[in-house]
């Protein structure tokens, strides 16, 4: 089986199911991308750990992550090996001892967990050709941003244009302390919008 490595694109709002999000992978060398349909807890571990906000309080997955740190368990890789149905499967190919151990897992978990322990993600020829697709440029995600929807208000309209930048970094401190991330995700986007202007 011949793999193919993926980066993550983003992350969107579903434009098919309410209430979900839409994973984005691309594959590395190419421009096939692979949506993945994902809850909103699993858009938010994603989002968290892409936009490098640190909770006050370990999560779900960095929980998993010091389990697995404790125990001398690394994840060596992901691979997203099956379709079915529209449904991704996944596996993660972990090292204890000198020893591999393939674990079943959701696509969404699996991502969320390469991302903590920084290894690849990879999928199969056959799934690209399945789920791959190409978007003109002006319709794709441009790589590392997290909620297009977001970006469609300027600056102007946002509900904290009216705050100084050092005001939104305390904001955001704030939110990311309340565990607030999609406020917190809304106060990183104004302060890189003003950070670029």
């Amino acid at each position: 089986m011949q793999k193919i490595r993926l980066k993550i694109l983003g992350l969107s709002v579903s434009q098919t199911q309410s209430g979900a999000y839409a994973l984005v992978l691309s594959e590395e060398n190419g421009n096939r991308r692979i949506p993945i349909i994902i809850g909103p807890v699993e858009a938010q571990a994603i989002a968290i750990q892409l936009e490098g906000l640190k909770p006050p309080r370990p999560l779900t997955h960095d929980l998993i992550k010091n389990i697995a740190l404790a125990f001398n368990i690394v994840l060596i890789e992901v691979i997203i090996h099956k379709l079915d149905e529209g449904i991704f499967y996944s596996e993660l190919l972990c090292e204890m001892n000198g020893q591999e151990v393939k674990i079943d897992s959701r696509t969404s978990d699996a991502v969320a967990l390469a991302l903590r322990f920084r290894c690849p993600i990879y999928t199969t020829e056959e799934i690209l050709s399945k789920a791959g697709i190409v978007l003109d440029a002006e319709e794709g995600l441009s790589e590392g941003e997290s909620h297009p929807a977001q970006k469609k208000e300027s600056t102007e309209s946002s509900p904290f244009a009216r705050y100084t930048l050092q005001e939104l970094e305390d904001l955001l401190n704030e939110a990311v302390q309340n565990e607030d991330y999609e406020k917190a995700s809304v106060l990183r986007d104004e302060i890189n919008h003003r950070k670029k202007n």
